[in-house]
């Protein structure tokens, strides 16, 4: 699991801590059941009724994904590719059968399925391309909720305000209790804007940055296959499979 995000929501909320103590406020104050579940769920019901069932009941997954998904090493692809190169240089294309089994990469393991059994090179561009645009489509609508959310997170919390006030309007007699009433109606603006920019809209820009990661290694992959079945030379394969890496993700292991 990438650690990223965890370690990124966690700094947020402990900024945010850190400084209500040090203001000498106090941290329950913040944690008033009303406003809560008026934002979070308001925020949820909002992106609902904005979007199609069968797109909303894919949120708790796209939850889990966010937090937990893996990014893949792109230069471990490419030694692999290479790898294979290698041997089918050697033995043949047919050689490579047996080496599908130990590949890890589920997409890499189908487009070399594909190259083995002889499919055409144009044929296995054209369907593992539409299966990266499919992956792409797919994230574009999860990762949209969450900046739907984003934007409705602070207005349900202006709307969670606005009740607070009233209420306090309509009790003025009780002066002893005004001034905690009176804060404890902006806690819900608190919130609202406090889940959008910690959670709901890095949550957006964490799975927009999941799929381009796995969309560029998808891309990677087919290209190394259709070298791989045009019979290109290992060491060509890999400098072209480096020179389509970001740099921060280093260079794969240089053929001999």
């Amino acid at each position: 699991m990438d650690p990223a995000t965890l370690v990124g929501i966690g700094l947020a909320l402990g900024a945010i801590v850190i400084s209500l103590i040090l203001e000498g406020g106090n941290i329950g104050s913040m944690f008033l059941l009303p406003p809560m579940i008026l934002v979070i769920f308001g925020t949820i019901g909002a992106a609902v009724a904005g979007s199609i069932l069968k797109d909303a009941m894919r949120l708790p997954k796209a939850i889990v994904q966010a937090m937990t998904a893996k990014v893949g090493d792109p230069a471990k692809n490419v030694q692999v590719i290479v790898s294979l190169a290698e041997r089918a240089r050697r033995e043949g294309l047919l050689a490579l059968d047996g080496e599908i089994a130990k590949i890890e990469d589920p997409f890499l393991k189908k487009a070399l399925e594909m190259a083995v059994d002889g499919t055409d090179s144009d044929e296995i561009a054209e369907i593992m391309g539409a299966e990266i645009d499919a992956k792409r489509a797919s994230d574009k609508v999860a990762a949209k909720l969450f900046t739907d959310m984003g934007g409705y997170s602070p207005t349900i919390g202006i709307i969670g305000t606005v009740l607070g006030l009233v209420h306090v309007l309509g009790s003025l007699s009780d002066t002893s209790s005004l001034g905690g009433k009176i804060a404890g109606a902006f806690i819900a603006t608190l919130w609202g804007v406090m889940m959008a920019n910690v959670f709901w809209l890095p949550m957006a820009t964490r799975l927009k940055r999941i799929s381009e990661v796995e969309c560029e290694q998808m891309e990677l992959a087919i290209e190394g296959v259709l070298a791989i079945q045009a019979g290109a030379s290992p060491r060509l394969i890999a400098r072209k499979l480096q020179s389509m890496m970001p740099d921060s993700q280093g260079p794969a292991k240089e053929v001999a």
